[in-house]
């Protein structure tokens, strides 16, 4: 067997690192562990089965993920810039820090919250924007053993406090407001309508951005400017098994409310840094951006942890793609020699709509490889992608995988795996990966299509769902024996690459951000008129999924454009605006089983106009209900 490397290189060190990690996994990732700095070695491997679930790596290991994130950094590379942050608005000049700098901002972040009484263990909620501060909050926790639950700062003031209290969070912080594009939006009033249904909220640290003024109640709150006065930039790491929680972070599924998926330090660490490096074949000069928001996973894994881990040099953006003008991506990148640029379909999607003159107008010079994230990639979305962007000279890596997942699972290596349009390519070194039928039997051979499962555990797979164990076996390792079970179906063609379908449950992929139907079914029937509704997805040009809702009223006479605003703003203020619905059908009733389960696949039809494909309807309770829903979406 070769020797294990850390950086792969080529075809044939992917093909012996694969071959390595399926006969001896413990053998593989040991070697890819044994890159990092530990205070102690571990003492096992891994444990492992499926059917609790119960997974541990490198147990008995001691650590701090920040040590090696930035302390170890600081003899060859303090001076080398760690970490640049482009604002909102271009007139406003941009930030930048070296390891050393960010290494004493950090520091002096986690001596704030450990004045403030944080401590390991204790679950820190993170409701900020896209500012150097929620870097150093993410950091600051971690370097103190604290546990870190980033909000994304666009949910509601509802959805933090379920958030807060299913984590019985002691401490929040957040900012006064934030900028996204033409907007100014409050921030500190969503935490104060959250706190008052969040009785575990001791603290609240205040980052001035906007300076507006706030309510700041008296022994809650504090302005984290005025505690940066006397905060220390030395701060000892504390020292976590491998095994301790490093985060909480939500994920939507296909029931209402959303699950707390947990990471723990030593596994995450590995596979976050060890995927960054290898997919984007990261090289010691370059400027790496991903679009993504810390608030979700991809931020997490590749605007802080995985960059940082491999002594990168990683990009914060506060705005949004088309402010002031859809040429906004492309001019950072011009501004900044970016040389690895990772953002969503969505994203692109939407600038393509704008034509080709906002790209051409930039020389993008500096690209080397592109990325996509978020949900499979449509072809066309690709192939403008791959001209325009990045001139027919850079590989673009459709990766596939999942918060639940902690890093990348498929995908192509820049620069060095086989390239083809729409698909995610081949299983990273130790993922198994799968196809399975509707009974769990794995489909052998290629150009086959099926449900993708793994059925190997890897380093940064979640270990359960925060507070709820039971709910982690069910939605992952509990519809195949011994199998992680993905909610992705999948085809894997005649080279072995594959192409990921799309979801089979419950869940919508919009923008790339997953909402399950009874969550947005929730927060529509909160509106009093609404007597129940079915939410499906749809194909959207942008967003890849649109939300479609079908809502019967108690009074149809009311079923106007008015009662359409009502239900929107319902669902803005119990979820945020991402999840507001595209199209809203009033209908008298919906299509049921006679045992009342509502049959999606007939809504979903409907929705896409595919009215002919609708299957055998006379089982249902009352057919003529689907006529009528048919006839409301023609009108």
């Amino acid at each position: 067997m070769a020797q294990v490397k850390f950086h792969i290189t080529n075809n044939d060190e992917y093909r012996e690192a694969y071959a390595h990690s399926v006969a001896q996994p413990e053998d593989f990732w040991n070697h890819i562990a044994g890159h990092y700095n530990w205070r102690k070695p571990w003492s096992k491997t891994l444990e492992w089965n499926f059917e609790e679930p119960r997974v541990r790596w490198f147990e008995g290991g001691k650590l701090n993920i920040t040590e090696n994130c930035l302390d170890r950094h600081l003899e060859q590379r303090g001076n080398k810039i760690a970490l640049i942050w482009e604002p909102n608005d271009p007139k406003e000049m941009s930030l930048r820090f070296t390891y050393r700098e960010l290494h004493a901002h950090v520091n002096r972040m986690a001596n704030i919250l450990k004045n403030l009484g944080v401590k390991k263990g204790d679950r820190v909620c993170i409701y900020l924007p896209m500012i150097p501060e929620l870097a150093f909050a993410v950091l600051a926790c971690a370097r103190i053993g604290a546990i870190h639950s980033v909000v994304f700062a666009g949910f509601s003031a509802n959805s933090v406090a379920d958030r807060i209290n299913d984590s019985a969070c002691e401490f929040v912080i957040t900012s006064d407001g934030l900028n996204r594009g033409a907007k100014q939006i409050p921030v500190k009033s969503v935490v104060d309508e959250a706190l008052e249904t969040c009785p575990s909220v001791q603290k609240v640290l205040v980052v001035n951005r906007l300076n507006w003024p706030i309510n700041m109640k008296t022994g809650r709150d504090v302005w984290y400017h005025n505690e940066l006065m006397h905060a220390n930039e030395q701060c000892a790491a504390e020292e976590m098994d491998s095994e301790d929680e490093l985060f909480i972070l939500y994920t939507s599924g296909s029931t209402g409310k959303p699950k707390g998926v947990v990471h723990t330090c030593g596994g995450y660490m590995v596979y976050a840094g060890y995927t960054f490096a290898n997919v984007f074949q990261y090289r010691e000069s370059d400027i790496f951006w991903c679009t993504a928001d810390i608030g979700w996973v991809t931020g997490h894994s590749y605007i802080l942890y995985g960059p940082l881990l491999n002594g990168a040099t990683t990009m914060m953006f506060e705005g949004v793609p088309t402010f002031p003008d859809p040429g906004r991506f492309w001019q950072v990148i011009d501004k900044h020699n970016v040389n690895i640029f990772y953002t969503a379909p969505t994203a692109i999607r939407s600038l393509m709509a704008s034509g080709v003159d906002h790209v051409l107008a930039y020389s993008l010079h500096s690209l080397r490889i592109l990325g996509s994230v978020g949900e499979p990639i449509n072809e066309e979305a690709w192939h403008w992608y791959h001209t325009h962007v990045g001139k027919g000279r850079c590989p673009v890596v459709d990766t596939w995988w999942q918060t639940e997942t902690g890093g990348i699972m498929i995908s192509a290596l820049a620069g060095i795996s086989e390239l083809k349009p729409a698909h995610a390519g081949l299983p990273l070194p130790g993922i198994q990966a799968i196809l399975v039928d509707a009974e769990g039997k794995e489909i052998i051979g290629n150009d086959v299509e099926g449900y993708l499962c793994i059925k190997y555990p890897w380093p940064s797979i979640l270990r359960t769902t925060y507070g709820d164990h039971e709910r982690c076996r069910i939605n992952y390792f509990a519809t195949y024996k011994n199998l992680y079970f993905t909610g992705d179906g999948a085809r894997r063609e005649a080279n072995g690459m594959y192409r990921i379908i799309g979801r089979v449950d419950d869940v919508i992929n919009v923008s790339g951000h997953r909402f399950g139907t009874a969550e947005i079914e929730n927060a529509i029937n909160q509106n009093k008129k609404v007597v129940e509704s079915a939410v499906v997805g749809y194909p959207h040009d942008i967003k890849g999924q649109g939300i479609y809702a079908y809502v019967i009223l108690a009074d149809m006479q009311q079923a106007n454009n008015h009662t359409r605003d009502e239900i929107i703003e319902s669902v803005v203020e119990h979820i945020g605006r991402i999840a507001k619905p595209d199209v809203i059908q009033f209908v008298s009733g919906l299509p049921k089983t006679r045992s009342g389960k509502i049959m999606r696949r007939i809504l979903r039809k409907v929705a896409e106009g595919e009215f002919s494909s609708l299957g055998d309807t006379t089982t249902l309770l009352d057919p003529l209900v689907v006529d009528e829903i048919i006839a409301g979406k023609q009108n």
